[in-house]
């Protein structure tokens, strides 16, 4: 069973740095709509083990990050390719939605 990878300012650079699609979980303790969605990310993580990185980053902690992708509202779930933002997903959707925009990555 996969596990989503967090993601620090720190650490940003190196897990981006990959050929994989790069799912990106904008989210925070405080965020009601946040924890809807966690759960449905790691299990993206277990279905997508090997074939993409599932990843989340807490915006409270890392400032840095969040600022270079302008996240203004969480969540707020990123799809990158290659360090660049291919899709774009604000709020709660279905498991279906998001591993469609992973699929089309793939």
């Amino acid at each position: 069973m996969g596990k989503a990878v967090e993601i620090t300012d720190a650490n940003f650079e190196e897990i981006i740095n990959t050929d994989q699609p790069v799912l990106v979980d904008f989210w925070a303790e405080w965020c009601g709509p946040c924890k809807m969605i966690g759960p449905v990310v790691e299990e993206l993580a277990g279905d997508y083990a090997g074939k993409a990185v599932i990843a989340k980053l807490n915006v409270d902690e890392n400032p840095v990050v969040s600022a270079k992708f302008g996240i203004r509202s969480i969540p707020t779930l990123l799809v990158l390719k290659k360090g660049e933002i291919v899709d774009k997903q604000v709020g709660v959707v279905p498991k279906s939605v998001l591993a469609q925009k992973i699929d089309a990555q793939l």
